[in-house]
């Protein structure tokens, strides 16, 4: 029978608490990204469709519920899921640091070091053999500005463990549960076909696609729980195999329901949020307001990660950017000097609400400009 799990971590708060103390830019930043809602809990939003449809596969109504921290450590986050030391998601470039040890949570997985080590769920795998769970809600990660991308997104994963005497898991049982997955979605017609795949924390592992119009798309990853995690976690992995899986859930959504931006979850325009009523809603564009392009050029040392000014911009004109489009970038040594790079991006600032006005633009812009020369140390051309 399904629990639901609301885990209470005092770690969690004590690192929430010392953020409020802060006023810096980043800790400015990572609060505003905590506040936003989970739209995976919201009525009426596309995400929670989705997760509504696949915690109602009958092969998951045991499996528990389980919501956990968003601020996390990164022994949680990456060492336990064998996440290799010099991956990319461990940067700070990548990745929004709280503290030299803790993050804000960049997958669901997570969700495996809260769920396992509890004594109510040791009690169940000894007793019945078998637990699982399913997790879903925001996940953040640093990135471009563009329609898709935004740095706090949705994400579910399962992951279900049971005892080697009584099932065997087997790469059979990974395509039924990704198979469930994707028809919950898509519905029972849809064509799939699996790929070969690799994640840190399955072995092995695959992915399904779909085919959607006349493509094929990537949509769901999963393997067999890689046994040097089962041993971080404290389990046998001669006595214990499983499956896990997980995705995100916007780029689905939109895929689905025509969802052509990214930012269309977040918004509060009736106009826009009474469009979506079930998982089969289309979303049909309301009046579409234009565009205000402004550009910017500038000078940095060619180790900046651009991602620091994306976030700057996010920072400045919030959710009234739709690109920030990089147009040109050169090294002159003797022009700039050693190391030196330049760049020159195009803002394009367009609301889904509204038409924005140039005098509006103008201070926005103007802040980016002060910032990037602040924060980037960067000489504006």
């Amino acid at each position: 029978m399904r629990e639901i799990i609301e885990v209470k971590d005092k770690e969690y708060q004590r690192t929430l608490a010392e953020l409020k103390k802060k006023n810096d830019p980043k800790s400015i930043r990572i609060l505003k990204l905590l506040e936003l809602p989970d739209l995976t809990r919201r009525e009426n939003s596309p995400l929670k469709f989705m997760v509504d449809a696949i915690t109602a596969i009958p092969r998951f109504k045991d499996l528990d519920i389980i919501q956990v921290p968003e601020i996390v450590s990164t022994y949680d986050n990456f060492d336990l899921l064998n996440t290799p030391l010099d991956h990319p998601s461990r940067r700070e470039t990548d990745t929004y640091y709280v503290s030299p040890d803790h993050v804000l949570r960049t997958h669901t997985t997570v969700m495996w070091t809260y769920y396992f080590p509890r004594e109510d769920i040791k009690k169940k795998l000894q007793e019945k053999g078998e637990a699982g769970a399913l997790c879903y809600g925001k996940v953040y990660r640093k990135d471009e500005i563009d329609r898709s991308h935004f740095p706090a997104f949705h994400q579910i994963d399962g992951v279900y463990l049971c005892k080697r005497d009584k099932k065997e898991i087997t790469k059979k049982d990974l395509e039924e549960v990704l198979v469930d997955v994707v028809k919950s979605i898509f519905g029972p017609k849809i064509e799939w076909r699996f790929l070969e795949d690799t994640f840190p924390f399955t072995d092995p592992s695959t992915q399904i696609e779909v085919k959607w119009g006349d493509r094929w798309l990537e949509t769901v990853g999963a393997g067999v729980v890689h046994t040097e995690v089962l041993k971080k976690l404290g389990l046998d992995p001669k006595v214990y195999s499983g499956w896990a899986f997980g995705f995100g859930l916007e780029r689905l959504a939109m895929i689905k329901m025509n969802i052509p931006d990214i930012r269309i979850f977040w918004s509060n325009d009736e106009r826009i949020v009474s469009q979506f009523t079930s998982l089969n809603s289309i979303y049909k564009e309301v009046s579409k307001y234009p565009p205000v392009n402004r550009d910017i050029s500038f000078i940095v040392d060619g180790k900046t990660s651009l991602n620091s000014y994306y976030e700057i911009v996010r920072d400045c004109a919030g959710d009234l950017v739709e690109e920030t489009k990089l147009l040109d970038k050169y090294q002159d040594e003797k022009k700039f000097g050693k190391g030196k790079m330049s760049y020159t991006f195009r803002i394009i600032y367009r609301s889904h609400e509204r038409t924005l006005t140039d005098e509006e633009v103008n201070k926005i812009q103007e802040k980016i400009r002060e910032r990037t020369v602040r924060e980037l140390k960067a000489e504006l051309r």
